[in-house]
């Protein structure tokens, strides 16, 4: 007995192979890949321009945040770490967002870029959202939740990575 190994992980749906449910099938993440690529980007970039938040004390800088939150959160540490540089948190966390964002929706190294953006939202999470109640009136529980498709199955169409997975093939004389 012979046992072969399947090669053609993402067949052509688009050139005439397979039915509209095959198609919708494959092009389901997209829309959730397109939302959270936007928000994150225009999360970053909002922490960017706003000049109250990338500030060490104030209202709305991420210092009074940040203490805001610290007794409440379930990792104070986590908050204690951030405000040693209250500042050059907030300008990681920003583009950490605008990075995230730009690879997500691009498609460029997916699966990193949906990693970072579910640290993000842990992080978020476990000290910013943590203390509301009940649990899932918080945003960032579900955002965790949504990264986690993309770190299992990267973006497998309309991305630089399937661009990038289909010339490697070419190359290795294998499918397209």
């Amino acid at each position: 007995m012979t046992h072969s190994m399947r090669t053609d992980t993402y067949p052509p749906y688009l050139d005439g192979g397979g039915d509209w449910r095959d198609t919708a099938a494959r092009y389901a993440l997209l829309p959730l890949r397109i939302f959270l690529g936007v928000t994150f980007i225009y999360a970053g970039l909002d922490k960017l321009t706003d000049s109250a938040f990338l500030k060490d004390s104030g209202a709305g800088s991420i210092g009074e945040t940040m203490r805001a939150v610290r007794d409440s959160s379930a990792i104070p540490a986590l908050v204690d770490m951030a405000l040693n540089n209250p500042v050059a948190f907030g300008y990681a966390m920003a583009f950490g967002e605008l990075a995230v964002g730009i690879g997500a929706l691009l498609g460029v190294l997916t699966r990193i870029a949906a990693l970072g953006g579910a640290l993000i939202s842990l992080s978020l999470w476990l000290t910013v959202s943590w203390a509301s109640d009940p649990y899932y009136y918080g945003n960032d529980l579900p955002y965790l939740m949504a990264w986690l498709p993309f770190i299992l199955a990267g973006a497998p169409v309309l991305s630089l990575d399937a661009v990038w997975r289909s010339r490697r093939r070419q190359r290795a004389g294998g499918l397209s």
